[in-house]
């Protein structure tokens, strides 16, 4: 019988991950409980969502120890549709304040 030895993490590294997630949550719920208004909640909710995903993607997800080939081709994609997608809403925004100052 052959025993084959994995790498295996320590579960020492999931619950820290696991408690960081939950600071990160709890943080995210602060910026309502306190009520934080405009561009600052929005900011702050989608900063810990990211940071959220990350971690997600970086530890669960075992990105953090894939080579940087498959990283990129994993992750570069999205991000290149998020590009297309902030470039195309700002077109809209131009587009609406054009419309609104011509077609009155």
């Amino acid at each position: 019988m052959t025993s084959s030895h994995e790498a295996q993490h320590p579960i020492s590294l999931y619950l820290k991950v696991w408690g960081l997630l939950f600071v990160l949550s709890t943080l995210s719920y602060l910026v309502d409980y306190f009520h934080f208004q405009s561009y600052l909640r929005w900011s702050l909710i989608l900063l810990f969502m990211l940071m959220k995903a990350g971690l997600i993607v970086a530890v669960f997800m075992h990105m953090a120890w894939e080579r940087l080939a498959l990283i990129y081709a994993i992750l570069l994609p999205p991000l290149c549709l998020l590009v297309l997608v902030v470039l195309m809403a700002t077109e809209a925004d131009y587009t609406f304040a054009m419309r609104q100052l011509f077609f009155r």
